[in-house]
Parts: C-alpha cells; structure tokens; sequence
C-alpha cells in the first residue's frame, strides 16, 4: 500500500476498526475513508454499491460486523445471521465490482468446531459442529470466509481472510447485556469496587480456557497481513497461550483493585471449553503479538476509566 492509496475502514467506529484507523495513522497513511453507520448502512446493497462507486477506494479492511457475547448471540439468532452476512456480502461484492486492489475480511475464532483439537489450526474448519451459543454469527461468518476464495477463484480477486482470537481494548462493548466476558468483567469489578461490593458473580464454573489479543496487536496483525499476505482460507490471528476464566477474573479483580469475592454461577453456560487459536502460520510470516494480558487489561482499564468520564 502507497500512503497516499485510498483506503476504506469498514467499522471504524468498533473496537476494531478503530485500532486499525490508529495504525494506518501511524504508519502515515493519509487517505483513509470511513462513515458511520449513520452515514451508510452497509446491510442495503444499492447504498454501498452507490458509495463503492463514489469513493472507489484502493484498498479495503473488512470489519464491521454486527457482535455480542453469548446472551446477545442466543438472543439475536436471525439478526446475527442477516445483518452479518449482509454486511459481509454487499462489502465483498462491491469491492469486486470496484476492482479494490486486495481486501482484508475479519471473522472471529468462533468459525471453528466447538471441539476442535488444540489449539485449533486453519484446517480444523467446518470439520465438527460449531458451539450452539454463537452458531449464527460463526455461519456467516464462515460465508464470507467461502465468498472472498469465491471471488478469488473465479474473479481473481486479492481476498484475504484474518480469524482472530478473543479481543479487548479501546472501544470495547462495556453493556453487560450483550458484552464478551472481559469487558464484562471490567465493568463489574470496577462498578463493585465503587459501590462497595461484596462479591462479583462470574458466568459458568471458571474452568473454561481462553484466548485474549489486545486489539491494537491485531491491528498491527492486519497492516501486516496487508503488506505480506495474498493466500485464500483463514489466517489466525492470536497470543499462542491462553487463560481459565478463574484465571481471568483474578487478573482484572487485581488489576481493578477490588477486595471483594469473586462467585461463579455455574448455572449460566460455560460455552467452548478451551479455544486457542495455532498461530504458527502467521508467526512463521514474521508476526508475533507483543502485547501480554497483564499489560493489555491494564490498558484497557485505564481506557475504560477514561470512557466512563466521557
């Protein structure tokens, strides 16, 4: 990419995208596009063939995306399922219509089978059945993975597909009702910290094992991408280690400083129980994260606090 390229965000205002806008920025790219969702609502298919046209951007990072943690995924099913592939599929679409250059598409380590084995390689796709809790979001998701190979098979298209792990960071989803867990967790210590709580509940039993990226290592992960990578199928994107959720709360109680009791209510879904993503591809391509989850939470907390003053 030239600095100077035109360049569409899709989903700047996320989590994500964000992160990649302040990249970009970085490395001294001055020629980036974005709009809100206000500005262009990506599900109707004649507004963003109307604004591919208008902008006929050079390059394209794919991530917005319609997203929750598990309440959100069991209580959305048909929206999770609609207005991602919609997304997905009118951005895909138009970039090919538009001739962009190459195309990042973001889906989610949820693509793979809830037992795959571990740590989950690229080639573990659509080889068992996909975790109930969040199968709508994984299904489209897989789809758009399929569609940018489509497109490459048939139209020649450079579409390259980046699977990560669990995110957090700036821009993060702190509503506890449709929040992934560590958000969630941040918030719930903090408020009982504040209030002077005794105990935070914790959904599940604890055990489960996860996988947790710091969104401005993704970022880096995705210009990387970008630059070095042309091949079809998924990529992971992750740390290479991973966390119980005891663990995990723990971390962030310390982190947030509250000295109260942590409860686990083993009457709510566990879901996956251990997802780590194999990310010797991309580290063999010369990319490792950087940043450590004491390092990350730490950040995040600090973002959050400055979030909630705003």
């Amino acid at each position: 990419m030239e600095k100077h390229d035109k360049i569409y965000i899709a989903g700047h205002n996320g989590m994500v995208g964000s992160s990649i806008v302040r990249k970009l920025q970085r490395e001294g790219f001055t020629n980036l596009i974005t709009r809100s969702s206000k500005e262009l609502n990506l599900i109707n298919q004649a507004d963003v063939l109307a604004f591919f046209e208008e902008t006929k951007p050079d390059y394209v990072f794919m991530a917005a995306a319609k997203v929750g943690g598990i309440q959100a995924n069991n209580t959305y099913k048909g929206d999770f399922l609609y207005d991602n592939l919609m997304i997905q599929t009118n951005v895909i679409h138009a970039s090919y219509l538009n001739q962009v250059k190459k195309m990042l598409f973001l889906g989610s380590s949820c693509i793979y089978p809830k037992f795959a084995h571990q740590p989950i390689s690229e080639d573990s796709l659509l080889t068992g059945t996909l975790e109930p809790t969040n199968e709508p979001y994984a299904i489209a998701k897989i789809a758009g993975i399929k569609l940018c190979d489509a497109y490459r098979d048939q139209h020649g298209c450079n579409f390259i597909s980046a699977m990560p792990t669990n995110l957090y960071g700036p821009n993060d989803n702190y509503d506890l009702s449709n929040s992934h867990v560590l958000p969630a967790m941040i918030r719930k210590f903090h408020e009982a910290k504040l209030n002077g709580g005794k105990e935070v509940v914790v959904w599940g039993t604890g055990k489960p094992m996860r996988e947790f990226l710091y969104v401005d290592d993704l970022a880096d992960a995705c210009y990387f991408l970008m630059e070095n990578y042309n091949n079809p199928g998924a990529i992971n994107v992750g740390t290479g280690s991973d966390i119980t959720i005891e663990d995990l709360a723990h971390l962030v109680k310390r982190i947030v400083g509250f000295e109260g009791e942590i409860v686990f209510d083993t009457s709510k879904p566990d879901g996956t129980p251990k997802k780590q993503l194999n990310v010797s591809k991309i580290n063999q391509l010369g990319w490792s994260a950087k940043i450590s989850l004491e390092e990350g939470v730490k950040l995040a907390y600090a973002s959050f606090l400055d979030h909630s003053k705003n």
